[in-house]
């Protein structure tokens, strides 16, 4: 990690900058699959899933059986790890539900919101050298508590065919019975498009590498929701001298080692910790099976000495991280200074890790400094707001002429008949 000290404000817009992205060229690839999607359907998707994953496939769809089988697959110890992760992440979004909203404006006005879920939604679980099992219990329980009745999941084939059984078992402790074995590009199209053998969606959530989300965003063109824009995974952590050391380097290998295009910040007011950070990043990298990725990965990541905290606060802010770790004393006073964020770790001793797996908030999150915009997935992505309203003959008499005068003025004669035809026909 390259180090600066005490960088001028004016410095930081270039000092946080993300890895390049050639969005272009990953754009053009996506839609030329989408293109080829659209006219030839699942021999498309087929004809993809041979090229880049190197596997053939008679039918895409998952059977039950196999479904039920996985759960044999899955070590006791693992099984117990997750069946915990699915009880806190159930019990935090079930806690997200709310109730009517009724409000009543004026005399007679009566306005009310009731919350709807989403039809059908996609979910996309990556496979590849790290399977995220995780994922599934981010997105398909807070489909469930939603009530959506169509929930597809796709995660890319193995090279023998088949997914992952901790996938399978996670989809199946969640309920998840239609399963694909497709990923990539190829996966999104067909869930946007819909074939023979995959349904269109309404929606398409879950993380994915840059052609996944080049590919959801070429998704919204053909009317089809995404959860969020997304790039590579990051976390930014502000220490200062009551962090210990280990624990902030293990932290940013953690994101590190999820690819050689993700990025970490180290923000700190103490020199001597970031010396010492610095130190536990270069030993604790050794011991890790994914080092060359998460070497990578600190190629292009940051260690930034700053003065004080309103300093730190301004980087953090301006880089808007989708996981942000305060190892600082008096975090919760320093959490509420923060604007942008996906997530947000408090302490020594709340790791980012235990988000990612289970300590109940959602993993799936704004990244690339989409969090100055957009928020994590939560119960709510999976619900649609409709507003209602009811008016009396009493309430229209005391809001129709005001509503008339407002239609005159913006020149909406046929809104202004709309009032005046009522009111007239009142006083008959």
């Amino acid at each position: 990690m390259k180090q600066y000290k005490y960088p001028n404000p004016t410095e930081y817009s270039t000092l946080l900058q993300r890895p390049g992205r050639d969005s272009e060229q990953l754009r053009n690839t996506a839609e030329s699959i989408f293109s080829e999607v659209q006219r030839n359907g699942d021999q498309a998707v087929q004809k993809y899933t041979a090229l880049f994953d190197g596997v053939t496939l008679d039918g895409m769809r998952v059977s039950k059986e196999a479904i039920e089988k996985a759960t044999s697959g899955v070590p006791e110890v693992l099984r117990k790890a997750m069946q915990v992760a699915y009880q806190n992440i159930s019990t935090f979004h079930e806690a997200q539900q709310t109730e009517t909203l009724r409000v009543e404006t004026q005399a007679g006005v009566l306005c009310w919101q009731e919350k709807r879920p989403i039809e059908a939604v996609g979910i996309y679980i990556p496979g590849g050298s790290a399977p995220l099992f995780s994922t599934v219990f981010m997105l398909a329980i807070p489909a469930q508590l939603a009530g959506c009745k169509r929930i597809v999941l796709c995660s890319p084939p193995s090279s023998k065919g088949t997914i992952a059984p901790e996938i399978l078992y996670a989809a199946n402790l969640c309920g998840v019975t239609e399963i694909f074995s497709v990923g990539g590009i190829q996966a999104i199209a067909a869930l946007t498009l819909g074939t023979a053998q995959l349904p269109k969606v309404d929606k398409i959530f879950g993380p994915g590498n840059s052609y996944v989300t080049a590919a959801k965003q070429v998704a919204t063109r053909y009317g089809v929701a995404i959860d969020m824009p997304a790039g590579p995974s990051e976390v930014l952590v502000f220490a200062d001298d009551t962090a210990i050391p280990e624990y902030v380097a293990a932290d940013l290998l953690s994101q590190a080692e999820h690819g050689a295009d993700s990025q970490v910040i180290l923000v700190s007011t103490s020199e001597k910790l970031l010396d010492q950070v610095q130190l536990e990043v270069a030993a604790q990298v050794e011991q890790l099976p994914r080092k060359e990725v998460a070497t990578k990965a600190l190629q292009h990541s940051k260690a930034i000495l700053v003065a004080n905290n309103t300093e730190a606060l301004s980087v953090i802010n301006m880089y808007a991280p989708e996981h942000l770790i305060l190892a600082v004393r008096d975090a919760r006073t320093v959490a509420s200074e923060v604007q942008h964020a996906g997530s947000v770790f408090l302490g020594n001793y709340t790791p980012e890790s235990a988000g990612d797996y289970a300590s109940g908030t959602n993993h799936t999150l704004p990244t690339y400094g989409f969090a100055r915009q957009y928020s994590g997935v939560s119960l709510d992505s999976f619900l649609k707001s409709i507003t209602f309203q009811e008016i009396t003959k009493e309430g229209l008499l005391a809001l129709g002429p005001h509503v008339a005068c407002m239609a005159a003025a913006e020149g909406l004669t046929a809104h202004q008949r709309a009032i005046e035809i009522r009111l007239r026909n009142d006083k008959k």
